[in-house]
Parts: C-alpha cells; sequence; structure tokens
C-alpha cells in the first residue's frame, strides 16, 4: 500500500529535524513552520533544547510562532520550568517573539535572576515584551537586582531591557546609583544615560559613569 503524500512529507521532516547536518535540520524547521502541523510541535520544542546551532535555533522558534498560540504557549511553559538550561532559555525567547500575555506568570524572579546567563537575558527580554500594563515599575525594581552581573555584553543587555519599559525606571535606577557597589552604580549611571540619549554607545556610557563615580557624585547631583 503506497503511504499518501502527507505523510511520507511528516515522516521526512521529523527525520531532517534530526539529520546530523544542520543545513539539512535548517531547512526541515523551514519546511515545517512554513506549513504548519500541530504534530510538530513537541518535535520543535524538544529540538530547541538541544540544538547545538543558533540559526537552526532560530528558525525553529520561527517554525513555532507559525502554529496557534493556544497550542504552543501551554507546551513552552511546561518547559521554562526544565533543568536544562537551553531548553528555559529558547522556550523564554520562543514565548517572547509569540507575545502571548498568558505567560506573564511564568517570567518568575527565579528566571530573571537565573544563575545561567542566556537563560537570564531570554528572560529579561520576554519579560518586558509580556508584562502587563501596569507592572512596569515592580518589574524594573526586580531587573535591577542585576544591575552589574557580567561582563559587557551580559549588562548591554540588562540595560536595553530596562531601557525598552520606559521612564518608570528612572527611580530604580537612581536608588541603585547609590548602592555600595561600584560596579552596580556605573550600570544604573550607563542605563540612564542610554535612556536619555538612546544614540550614546553603551561603552562610552559605561566609561563615563566610571568618570562620574571617581568624582564622587551621581547624575542626581549635577
Amino acid at each position: 500500500m503506497t503511504m499518501p503524500k502527507q505523510d511520507t512529507d511528516t515522516i521526512r521532516a521529523f527525520q531532517g529535524l534530526e539529520d546530523s547536518r544542520s543545513s539539512v535540520r535548517l531547512r526541515a524547521a523551514l519546511a515545517v513552520g512554513t506549513t504548519p502541523d500541530p504534530r510538530f510541535i513537541d518535535k520543535l520544542i524538544e529540538r530547541c533544547a538541544i540544538e547545538p546551532e543558533f540559526y537552526v535555533r532560530d528558525m525553529l522558534t520561527w517554525a513555532l510562532t507559525r502554529h496557534s498560540a493556544s497550542l504552543t504557549v501551554p507546551e513552552l511553559l511546561h518547559e521554562v520550568r526544565s533543568e536544562r538550561a537551553q531548553a528555559r532559555s529558547q522556550a523564554l525567547h520562543t514565548l517572547s517573539k509569540i507575545g502571548d500575555r498568558q505567560a506573564w506568570p511564568a517570567i518568575t524572579r527565579a528566571l530573571l535572576s537565573d544563575a545561567d546567563d542566556e537563560v537570564a537575558r531570554s528572560a529579561w527580554r520576554a519579560a518586558v515584551v509580556l508584562v502587563p500594563e501596569g507592572e512596569e515599575p515592580q518589574l524594573a525594581a526586580v531587573l535591577s537586582t542585576q544591575l552589574g552581573r557580567g561582563e559587557r555584553e551580559m549588562q548591554l543587555s540588562l540595560s536595553r531591557a530596562l531601557v525598552a519599559l520606559g521612564e518608570v525606571i528612572v527611580p530604580t535606577l537612581r536608588a541603585a546609583m547609590t548602592d555600595l557597589d561600584p560596579r552596580v552604580r556605573a550600570h544604573a549611571i550607563a542605563t540612564e544615560r542610554l535612556l536619555r540619549d538612546p544614540d550614546t554607545g553603551f561603552e562610552f556610557a559605561i566609561e563615563e559613569a566610571k568618570r562620574v563615580i571617581a568624582l564622587g557624585r551621581t547624575s542626581q547631583e549635577g
């Protein structure tokens, strides 16, 4: 008996997502996203957790966004509690792309301060997309606990997330400018500078913030 073409294509796509060649996995993810089918959701999420290539993971996320949020979001919410860091990170990234605010309760303080840098960064980006109107100040307060964390790229990610929240972050940043840790103070000053002048380069803003601290004053003091 001849297998229906649709079933043959489905089997081929499943096999393609697990192929050892990244180019084949990429094409398979593209095919699945081009012709969405709920049968692929679990496999796409499974691959997100273990896919080593960034550009393939990005295509997997795109393919998931092509499916109904009512089907993908519950599965992704389960994934953000995974013990595997990449599973958490990629699920958060995908939730930020879907933009369904029903996912907001899953963005916990624990995720926003996750020990894994990529998970934390994904959580920050997802949080500023999903935060309900009126809860931005509380989110800014939680995000501010991460000021001073990591190297430049990590700090820039946090600054961008904070700046995306707008003026509500100013009181929180001003409070952080009095922190005992000079890294926290410098990061807070640099973030406010980026809020005021988005064209300011982060490296310049950080170095300027260090000079301000060395002079013993903050932007609050003029």
